[in-house]
Order: C-alpha cells, then sequence, then structure tokens
C-alpha cells in the first residue's frame, strides 16, 4: 500500500556511511553507501593533538572495533588511553578500525581501514560522485561533543567549532551540510557563526520537546530525536513549527515504516538498502 506523499520524498541519510554492512565511518563504508544512493552521508568529527577534524564516533579507539597498530585488540578498559586529542594524525592512522566486525551487525563486512580525515572522505566522495554520475551527495555531519570532555577529549567548543566550520569552508561543502550535535552550546555558537547553515539538535532523552527549544534558544531547522521517542503527537509539533524531522538510528523494517507513516523528512540508518528499496516499495518511485 502507498503511503501519502507530502511533496517531499523521505531521505536516506547512511549512518556513518552504511554502519551495517561495513565498518563505521571509513571509506569503505561511506563509498558503500554513496553507490546505494543515499541522499545523505551522516558521519561524526572529532579533532587530533594536531588540530585535525577526523571521522570517529569516540574521541578514543573504540574497543568493539579498533586495533593497536601492532594488530593487538584494546582492552574495553584501556580504550580511553587513546585518547584521539592526544595523537596526532599521523598515529591515529595506525590504528585498524576496520577488521573486526562490529558484535551487533552480523551482516558487516569486515575489511582493513582507518579513521580518515573529513577532507579525504569528501575528496573521496566528491570524486566517486563523478565516477558514477549522480547527483552530488549531502553531509550530515555531527560534531562530538559534551562538557564534560572539554579540554580532555576535545577543545573547548568555540575552539572545536572553528577547526570544522573551517574545513567545510575550505571543501566548498557548506550549502550541501547540516550539522548536528546534542550539545546546545556548539549549536548556539554555530548560529551565530553561520546563520545560514542548517542546524539540527540531536535528542536522546524523554524531555518534552519545549524544554529542549527553551534551553537551546532558537527554533533549529532539523531535530533529530532517537526514533524510540518519537511519537504521531511529536511528529505534530515538530511539523507545527516547521521543524524538519530526521530520527535516528532506524534500522528493522517495522520500525523503519512506522517511521515513514509519520513523513519525516528524512531518516538515519544503518541500512541504508533497506530503506532505499521500502521507500522505492511504499512510494512507487
Amino acid at each position: 500500500m502507498l503511503l501519502p506523499f507530502s511533496g517531499h520524498l523521505p531521505e536516506v541519510h547512511g549512518h556513518r556511511g552504511c554502519r551495517g554492512l561495513r565498518p563505521e565511518n571509513t571509506l569503505p563504508a561511506f563509498r558503500e553507501a554513496l553507490r546505494l544512493g543515499v541522499d545523505a552521508i551522516e558521519l561524526d568529527v572529532v579533532v587530533s593533538a594536531d588540530r585535525q577534524v577526523v571521522v570517529s564516533h569516540e574521541p578514543w579507539m573504540s574497543a568493539a572495533i579498533c586495533r593497536l597498530p601492532s594488530g593487538e585488540p584494546i582492552a574495553p578498559t584501556e580504550a580511553r588511553q587513546h585518547n584521539l586529542y592526544q595523537l596526532p594524525y599521523a598515529r591515529i592512522r595506525e590504528y585498524d578500525c576496520g577488521r573486526t566486525r562490529h558484535p551487533n551487525f552480523p551482516e558487516q563486512l569486515p575489511a582493513p581501514a582507518y579513521k580518515p580525515l573529513l577532507r579525504e572522505v569528501v575528496a573521496d566522495l566528491e570524486n566517486l560522485t563523478r565516477q558514477l554520475g549522480r547527483r552530488p551527495v549531502n553531509y550530515s555531519v555531527e560534531i562530538k561533543s559534551e562538557p564534560a570532555h572539554d579540554s580532555l577529549f576535545q577543545p573547548p567548543p568555540v575552539a572545536l567549532l572553528a577547526l570544522v566550520l573551517a574545513e567545510l569552508q575550505a571543501l566548498q561543502i557548506m550549502p550541501r551540510t547540516m550539522l548536528l550535535c546534542f550539545d546546545k552550546r556548539v549549536l548556539q555558537l554555530a548560529r551565530r557563526a553561520v546563520p545560514t547553515l542548517p542546524l539540527c539538535l540531536l535528542i536522546e532523552d524523554a524531555l518534552p520537546l519545549a524544554d529542549h527549544l527553551a534551553a537551546l534558544g532558537f527554533t533549529p531547522a532539523v531535530v533529530g530525536p532517537d526514533f524510540r521517542l518519537l511519537t504521531s503527537a511529536l511528529a505534530a509539533q515538530l511539523a507545527a513549527q516547521h521543524i524538519r524531522l530526521v530520527p535516528w538510528t532506524v534500522n528493522e523494517p517495522a520500525d523503519l515504516r512506522a517511521v515513514l507513516a509519520l513523513h519525516p523528512w528524512g531518516i538515519t540508518t544503518d541500512y541504508p538498502d533497506r530503506l532505499l528499496a521500502m521507500r522505492q516499495e511504499l512510494y512507487s518511485l
């Protein structure tokens, strides 16, 4: 049965590329997502000791997916000792974060991979876009930031944001970029620095939307809740305030169908292949 068409086809945002299929936040994951046909590449960024913008979900080497330069596993109790903010990028690149399959994603195809720089990812994808002859992809860039990490695992928010914005401007992808963050401090600074840049407030708790918006101090272009928090009432609230809805991280077919029925602007998923096929089916493309 076809879903009602609201005038906007829900976008497919490949979470960390396509984490369900390839090692997260690596070039193989981003390339596969682009080949599948995602509308946007979602990725996370942190900063190295030499102020490079590195694509990584954690500001340290995750014991679940990364190995030491020697090839040995990282003990879970020692993961935070491999602090990216205290390592120069040349050293970060020596770790492998692709050969160990993530335990939650049995379909993932392991392959040797390192944590790339943001500039490397964008250059690679822009080149592949031309090779495939497809339209330019959008970028959903999540700045990893939390107050407890200031000056320990990350620069203070002003410096962190400045590094990321400088990179986006140098790469000339600002018109195709949305900036995401849980840390309201970063979004507040970004709104002042680049008022035209679409900002997405990420939410992972059950506080009322009004409380989040009051704390933020402005109405963001996009809100990205954990999909398990999503209700028809919340979707209606966002629509009434002309805020785009892009929930995360929706993977199972039943959940994808339920979220699509709420007419989101987009969906962030580890399995863009599933969502693309479902979109084709439900909207008779």
